[in-house]
């Protein structure tokens, strides 16, 4: 690229940098980028201001966003600007990794269409329903064939004085879509659910100062069963079947749950469920908890292709429960240990690969291994290090059947696991499925 087609980066580089680089320097870094290492501008312009430490000071706009209308989005848009008008707003508050922190979420449209969007950094902004705004360096994504609408911390929203968008009467709907529960994820808008509610309870809490009542339980079709939560009071009883229409999804630590608004509609229908809806495990491929987040009580079944660290004998502190080392507990300080047996493992069934968190009961079932035979090898070897090395000895290489939550986040899946079995194999009849499937290929 030229200099005069570089010139629009450069000037976002610039307004970005201000004072830090002086002009020549910034061109000949974005020349070098694009035109040696052969990167686009807008990667460019990260790695530019990355190197001078500029990237987590400001909230970046890329001058690489394409303006668009909503109706032509095809959920593929990494940085796009939209000028819509606020349909439904809603702010709320939510818990992510621990952390707090405050969405923004609702309809927007614009004359081509609408679609549901999420500002993830929305403590400080402000929209309100009717108002216009410009959606900066947005990110589009497609879920049950409709494009969502995300802004995440490069992106930004501007309301947009004095301009006007016109949105048709008939393109303003937020028209529910039906699921199954063991299909849902995070990140899902205006779903409609139909199951038996498996537990029902509400807590008194204190919300901004003002005391509130949360009415939350579980529901379970015959796919799965998610938890949900409501402010306002439906009337939801252990025992009966609903038909909830216009909820939505939020997850916490990886797991969906079924958030029910005040555009939440809630009908009482004929039970069609087994009488073990309950006990319902939802079985997985892992790639497909990879791609769509965690879940309650999930079966996955692999081969276990690692043992990490942290397996074998462990330290507990006997106030929380709270692994430590050399006696320290993070939490109570220097405490007399509990000893432990657990696992640590790696699963692997050709789709994907999850992290399994295995307990003491089940890890001496699977292994033979009690806790004391435990004791006894590390007290005899001088070291813990030896209980881990006999575990992996046993577990590697084993196809094993896990069923738990699984929790999901940066690093990736993690089930806590409830029931593990080991997988039985018929050599036989898997060789000749697998000739028959290379024969079928020729």
């Amino acid at each position: 690229m030229n200099e005069q087609e570089l010139t629009p980066h450069f000037e976002e580089l610039k307004r970005v940098l201000k004072d830090k680089v002086d002009d020549e320097r910034i061109m000949n870094e974005l020349k070098k980028y694009v035109n040696e290492f052969h990167v686009t501008p807008q990667a460019a312009i990260r790695g530019i201001l990355r190197k001078f430490g500029a990237l987590e000071e400001s909230p970046f706009r890329s001058s690489s966003s394409l303006v668009k209308k909503i109706g032509e989005l095809t959920g593929s848009e990494a940085s796009v600007d939209l000028l819509v008008r606020a349909i439904f707003v809603e702010k709320k508050d939510i818990t992510v990794k621990g952390s707090p922190k405050t969405i923004i979420s609702g309809l927007i449209g614009d004359e081509t269409g609408t679609a549901s969007f999420t500002v993830w950094e929305g403590k400080n902004v402000e929209m309100e329903k009717g108002s216009v705004y410009w959606l900066r360096s947005a990110y589009a994504k497609m879920w049950n064939e409709k494009v969502q609408i995300n802004i995440g911390a490069r992106g930004g929203v501007e309301k947009a004085e004095g301009m006007r968008v016109d949105v048709p009467d008939r393109s303003i709907s937020m028209e529910s879509s039906e699921a199954k529960i063991g299909e849902i994820a995070g990140g899902m808008g205006n779903v409609t659910v139909t199951g038996r509610i498996i537990s029902a309870e509400e807590r008194n809490v204190t919300v901004k100062g003002e005391p509130k009542t949360v009415y939350s339980g579980m529901i379970a079709d015959d796919t799965g069963k998610i938890q949900y939560s409501a402010w306002n009071d439906f009337g939801l009883k252990e025992g009966e079947t609903v038909r909830i229409k216009n909820a939505y999804i939020r997850s916490w630590k990886g797991i969906p749950q079924l958030n029910m608004g005040d555009r939440c509609e809630v009908s009482r229908v004929d039970d069609t469920f087994g009488n073990d809806i309950a006990d319902t495990v939802n079985t997985k491929k892992i790639g497909d908890i990879v791609r769509t987040g965690g879940g309650l009580d999930i079966n996955v079944v692999g081969t276990v292709v690692d043992m990490r660290r942290g397996s074998g004998l462990i330290e507990r502190c006997p106030e929380c429960n709270r692994s430590i080392i050399n006696g320290e507990c993070q939490a109570h300080g220097r405490v007399e240990p509990v000893m432990d047996l657990r696992m640590k493992l790696t699963l692997d069934d050709g789709t994907g690969a999850i992290s399994a968190i295995i307990n003491r009961e089940l890890t001496e079932r699977l292994t033979g291994v009690t806790l004391g035979m435990a004791e006894g090898l590390a007290k005899a070897r001088g070291s813990m290090e030896p209980v881990e090395r006999e575990l992996a000895k046993t577990m590697l290489i084993r196809r094993l059947s896990l069923t738990g939550n699984v929790m999901s986040d940066d690093y990736g899946p993690m089930m806590i696991v409830r029931a593990a079995e080991v997988v039985k194999e018929d050599v036989t009849a898997e060789a000749e499925k697998l000739l028959s499937e290379v024969e079928a290929s020729l």
